[in-house]
């Protein structure tokens, strides 16, 4: 509602021309106008109006935004006015089960009754007598004349009716079935669906068989892992009524997989032993034998306690290794069909051994990444992703053939150097050869300049940055007097590792010394600053009276308007290496900027591990006394999951991936209504901005918040290499929320003291 009453204020602002106006109209303060509008700018990220002492004038967001915001209340107020017209007049439709027997005779005469007293209502009437499992649906009004023209028989009737109703339900069912696909159905995400044409395929077939057949293990194994109940609530709306009503029911989910934790109950047992164990030491040293005994009896039941509770825990978790160990075997199954069905749909690359091997792994790939992502609702929609790269596949790999076919001696040549180079290693033995080779192989993709020189280097170029971003801040202060400011800007930043990856191509090893000229020169590349004046001939009205005859007049007055405007326009790096470098600089740029020169981590590219997002239930947070922002932190666990960062760097305004972790937790915030911090490198921009205004924490702080940034120093040289939101604390472990975690958002936890955390960035939420 706070949202609706905003849209509200924002169309009243808009149409009658000013803030005091609109305060008038709304019976408010204009300070509260002002307030309510600059929440939603906070909450856009987006100025939606330009404000001058004079007038007021729409962006073009602004515009967008209005027209939109027009729409969304119309089309609420209708909602409201239809629904106080269902208040006042039954309308609609309602849904009836009855026996056969109790809705022929007594039942149907008064709904027949019913609805020509309430013609706008249709009544929905289902007879079952729950013996053949089998009920029919009768429409009121359909069966309203036989009821009204020949009471004595309606029941027969009815009942004729019903079978008639039944029969067209069957028959249109039939037709169905009879078409050349088969009707998809709401099931687990293993599960393909296939044309009659791809089931009509003798080659096909034995495929889809086998995908079927571990399509069903799947279900089975997946219907039988432990469920529990949980209560659900369900609002349904009631047209009938006209409101809506909620009920709670307990519905069945899937109980995550057992920990191995110790029994509570077992522990009065191991106090008792640990008593008697004690009686006995305090005798057992007068006598060697009955001391060595006795500890080999302890260490037998230790055995026997492990074993026992190892046991009890493999047992727990059978049916997760059976649904496991079927969801393995139903994707190998759906892989070899698309392969098949490849293979099958171009028969071009069937007699290339070669060609089926990439092929098959390129389907693998494909297949994989587009059911397991979380875009991809159904398996179905994987399948189509699948044969798509399929196609593009077996194309590429035509033209390939075709290629081998015009170069037959050039492929030969290339193939024997390749088979000569082979044996000559080998006949070298080659331990040391081959890991000279591969030594180089990593030495020729790796940055070649000192870390800490590419850390400078890049703090260097991000300080530009941050000059230009205060420049573009005290425009209006610096340049006054004008009217109106107007402003097209592209956002500030750039991709660490396509800096280093051209600077190293360029001049092999550098220092921040030798690499300034450079990056002065990239900088006037890369962003273009362009301030132009506007001047506007307007009009306004002025009123003035003859002091000798007392007569007023108005005229229109022409006068200048002054306007402002001010461009950045930002050029990717990858677009002035390819305008700079020559050819082989630049395949060198591509291959520094593929590898991340060796070094992913560098620039606080994230965090390396590949575990699983960890799970909350049980954990109980000790709050301090700092506040911090819980909405913050369920919009950020609701990213868990997100995987390559893609909303959180392009938001950004990176055109391609970069290490998104900074870019996760700047996003959040915009999110949050927090236009700062907004940073895209962990220490030469996060760090320095908390600790330049007093609001940071060293390791193990203790009144840390939900909301804080959390930095982590993974190679411990003092330096932040990755960053995530702090969920809370326990008292023991620190618990967050953090992007580019192997790849992906994820919710991890680490001891409040771990050596690897940095620091903590503290926001202010007050």
């Amino acid at each position: 509602m706070d949202k609706l009453a905003g849209m509200e204020m924002f169309v009243r602002v808009v149409e009658c021309g000013s803030f005091a106006a609109a305060a008038n109209v709304s019976d408010v303060s204009a300070t509260m106008v002002a307030k309510q509008i600059r929440a939603i700018e906070q909450r856009l990220g987006a100025r939606l109006l330009h404000r001058t002492t004079r007038r007021q004038q729409l962006t073009e967001v602004g515009q967008l935004y209005y027209e939109r915001c027009r729409r969304v209340l119309a089309e609420f107020s209708l909602a409201e006015h239809s629904a106080m017209e269902l208040q006042s007049t039954a309308k609609g439709l309602v849904h009836m089960v009855a026996p056969v027997s109790f809705g022929c005779q007594i039942l149907v005469p008064a709904l027949s009754l019913y609805m020509a007293q309430n013609p706008e209502v249709n009544v929905m009437l289902t007879l079952d007598n729950q013996t053949t499992g089998e009920s029919v649906n009768v429409s009121s009004r359909e069966a309203e004349q036989e009821y009204t023209a020949q009471p004595e028989g309606a029941a027969e009737k009815i009942l004729e009716r019903a079978d008639e109703l039944h029969d067209r339900h069957k028959a249109k069912k039939a037709a169905k079935d009879a078409g050349e696909t088969v009707a998809q159905t709401t099931g687990p995400v293993s599960r393909l669906q296939f044309t009659a044409e791809e089931r009509a395929s003798p080659e096909l077939a034995p495929y889809i068989k086998k995908a079927e057949k571990r399509a069903d293990k799947l279900e089975a194994a997946k219907e039988a892992l432990p469920k529990k109940r949980v209560v659900t609530k369900e609002t349904v709306y009631d047209e009938a009524k006209g409101k809506a009503k909620s009920r709670l029911y307990f519905d069945k989910v899937e109980k995550a997989p057992p920990q191995l934790k110790p029994n509570p109950a077992s522990r009065p047992i191991q106090e008792a032993g640990l008593y008697l164990h004690g009686k006995i030491h305090e005798v057992e040293h007068e006598n060697v034998g009955v001391e060595g005994g006795h500890k080999g009896e302890e260490l037998a039941e230790r055995q026997a306690g492990r074993m026992i509770r190892s046991g009890v825990h493999r047992h727990k978790l059978k049916p997760y290794r059976a649904a496991a160990k079927a969801e393995k075997a139903a994707f190998k199954a759906n892989v070899d069909f698309q392969y098949h069905k490849s293979l099958h749909d171009n028969p071009q690359i069937a007699g290339n051994p070669l060609s089926r091997f990439m092929q098959k792994q390129q389907i693998k790939r494909q297949y994989a990444k587009s059911a397991r992502k979380g875009g991809a609702k159904t398996a179905q929609k994987a399948a189509e992703n699948t044969r798509k790269a399929a196609k593009k596949t077996a194309e590429e790999t035509k033209k390939a053939i075709a290629f081998v076919g015009r170069h037959p001696a050039g492929v030969c040549i290339a193939v024997a150097a390749l088979l000569l180079f082979i044996m000559v290693s080998a006949g070298l033995s080659s331990c040391g050869s081959m890991f000279s080779g591969l030594m180089n192989g990593i030495l020729g993709t790796s940055y070649t300049s000192e870390d800490s020189d590419l850390v400078a280097t890049e703090n260097n170029y991000a300080a530009k940055e941050n000059e230009l971003q205060q420049q573009i801040d005290n425009i209006e202060s610096t340049h006054p007097g004008y009217d109106e400011y107007r402003y097209d800007l592209d956002s500030i930043g750039h991709n660490p590792h396509e800096l280093a990856s051209y600077l190293t191509a360029l001049l092999q090893t550098y220092t921040p010394q030798s690499a300034q000229a450079e990056l002065n020169r990239v900088f006037a590349m890369q962003y273009t600053l362009t301030l132009t004046e506007e001047t506007e001939i307007r009009y306004r009205t002025e009123t003035s009276t003859d002091p000798e005859t007392g007569e007023t007049t108005t005229e229109e007055v022409p006068y200048e308007y002054h306007i402002l405007n001010v461009k950045l326009t930002n050029k990717p790096i990858s677009e002035i290496a390819e305008e700079l470098l020559t050819p082989q600089q630049l395949e060198m740029y591509r291959v520094y900027l593929e590898t991340s020169g060796n070094k992913p981590l560098i620039f606080g590219g994230g965090s390396p591990d590949m575990g699983a997002s960890e799970d909350l239930s049980g954990v109980e947070f000790v709050n301090g006394t700092r506040p911090g922002n819980q909405e913050l932190m369920e919009l950020a666990k609701q990213q868990v999951g997100n995987v390559g960062g893609y909303p959180y760097w392009s938001w950004y305004g990176f055109n391609s991936r970069v290490e998104w972790c900074a870019c996760f937790v700047s996003w959040c915030y915009n999110q949050a209504g927090k236009s700062e911090p907004r940073f895209a490198g962990c220490q030469s921009q996060g760090v320095p901005w908390f600790q330049s205004r007093g609001q940071w924490g060293a390791r193990g702080y203790e009144n840390i918040a939900p909301g804080d940034a959390i930095f982590f120093d993974w190679d411990g040289d003092g330096s932040a290499d990755h960053v995530g939101l702090v969920i809370g604390t326990d008292g023991e472990r620190v618990y967050t929320v953090e992007g580019n975690s192997g790849d992906a958002c994820k919710i991890k936890s680490y001891p409040v003291n771990y050596s690897c955390i940095k620091g903590y960035g503290l926001m202010n939420w007050n």
